[in-house]
């Protein structure tokens, strides 16, 4: 079901505020440098996910989920102060997965490359076992037939 404009302004606004939020408001230590990659609202209006990359290990993740836990509330406050509806949404905050998906394809992207390279080596300087083009086409076929006639 395709998701309503309402509640697509309403994600990128939230959005907007989550990241100002934490750029400029939000002075955990734990906080890492987080990006904002997506809001998803519920058609209701009542439940947004806000999807976030954090730069650096993997406990620096786990501080920063810790600190977006803790900080949850003033966003949530902020938020609906600066959407100015009447039920501010519940903000829940789940790491994005897109980082790794792209290592991963970036990987296999380097494995394809690697082979493609290996069998260009192997074809070098080799030759077709018959023909370049072992298929005849019918205008050759036809060349082929009035100069045997001539």
């Amino acid at each position: 079901m395709a998701e309503s404009v309402r509640a697509r302004k309403l994600a990128e606004r939230i959005q907007q505020v989550v990241a100002t939020m934490l750029d400029r408001r939000i002075k955990d230590p734990r906080l890492g440098h987080v990006t904002v990659t997506d809001v998803r609202v519920t058609g209701d209006l009542q439940n947004a996910t806000v999807f976030y990359t954090v730069r650096g290990t993997e406990e620096e993740r786990a501080g920063t989920a810790a600190a977006l836990e803790s900080a949850k509330g003033v966003i949530r406050s902020e938020v609906g102060k600066q959407t100015g509806i009447r039920l501010t949404p519940t903000l829940e905050f789940q790491l994005d997965a897109i980082p790794e998906n792209a290592a991963h394809l970036e990987d296999a992207l380097r494995a394809a490359r690697e082979k493609d390279a290996e069998l260009a080596a192997l074809r070098e300087g080799k030759d077709f076992a018959g023909d370049a083009d072992p298929y005849k086409r019918p205008e050759e076929d036809a060349a082929d037939d009035e100069d045997d006639e001539a």
